[in-house]
């Protein structure tokens, strides 16, 4: 990738550089589930078992995410004003349109993945430290929700908000763990989702980009209404006669089920707490990806590998 950043800048014809460019987007884009290629992704993360939907969630998508802030930073540099303009309107449209879905469902990834790239569009240090962070916030928490949705499933016996209820009262700790992830994505302090969200608002307004700032913010607010509505049928209101008696389960697997939940709440809330660590790794690694030439120089130093046989020769002697 380091030489490719250094060919891509001998191309002669950098439209076609930029066509290029945007079928990369499209590639990237199908596996990142952004806006309009999401419509894979509703009807499949529900299929497979709880904890590989748990790996889905948190990192496939990333990988796409991922895939872009390498190579809209690295590589595809060429016309930002086209690439990046056309990613901010792939950012706020994946926002609006997935927090939608959710508020009416109750499916929740998509919306948050506009967060991740509204940072790569904006092509600021600061946009690329909260993308980044962002990406690492939920990776944490959309894990750890599909982990409580497996552990309702098996207290409960369902997953369906009709047939749920009343799981503050018999399922307390569960209630609890809940309400760190679904409130850390939504954005509430002290929470990680808090400052991952600030960071992204904070770069909006620096960009002058008001309208994805006040995006943000009011996709925020809609997942606060997704997250009550999950809160209000599965843990508050009275569960339905019709529903019957909810599957026992022994103490000791009920805690190591609750485990790995408490494990990522607890992440969650280390982030929220002390965020500086993890804000000075995103800071560091958006510096080098907004200057190139410091990944290039590392990646690409002709004199030290020189060196380095050199020394290896004399060795062998």
């Amino acid at each position: 990738m380091a030489d490719l950043h250094l060919r891509v800048q001998e191309v002669e014809d950098q439209g076609l550089l930029t066509l290029v460019g945007m079928v990369f987007i499209i590639a990237f884009g199908l596996k990142a589930a952004v806006f309009p290629l999401f419509f894979w992704l509703p009807a499949s993360y529900h299929t497979p078992q709880t904890a590989v939907s748990a790996v889905f969630s948190g990192l496939l998508t990333k990988v796409g995410v991922y895939a872009l802030m390498r190579f809209f930073t690295l590589i595809f540099r060429n016309d930002v004003g086209y690439t990046h303009e056309l990613l901010l309107w792939v950012a706020g449209l994946t926002m609006v349109t997935g927090v939608l879905g959710a508020a009416s469902q109750t499916f929740h990834i998509i919306s948050q993945i506009g967060y991740m790239i509204l940072g790569l569009a904006l092509f600021t240090t600061l946009g690329l430290l909260g993308g980044i962070f962002y990406v690492i916030h939920h990776i944490i928490v959309k894990a750890n929700l599909f982990f409580v949705s497996g552990a309702v499933n098996r207290l409960a016996g369902s997953t369906d908000l009709q047939t749920l209820g009343g799981l503050y009262r018999d399922k307390p700790l569960l209630a609890a763990l809940f309400f760190v992830p679904a409130f850390s994505l939504a954005g509430f302090p002290p929470l990680s989702g808090f400052w991952a969200k600030l960071l992204l608002i904070q770069a909006s307004v620096e960009s002058d980009e008001f309208i994805l700032a006040a995006v943000a913010l009011v996709v925020g607010l809609l997942t606060v209404f997704s997250m009550t509505k999950i809160w209000l049928n599965a843990f508050w209101k009275a569960r339905p006669d019709e529903a019957g008696p909810p599957p026992s389960l022994a103490p000791r697997r009920r805690w190591l089920l609750l485990a790995p939940i408490a494990t990522l709440a607890t992440i969650t809330l280390a982030i929220g707490l002390y965020a500086r660590p993890l804000y000075a790794l995103a800071e560091r690694a958006a510096t080098e990806l907004m200057d190139p030439s410091i990944y290039v120089e590392a990646v690409l130093d002709r004199g030290a590998v020189a060196e380095n046989a050199a020394g290896c020769g004399d060795n062998a002697e």
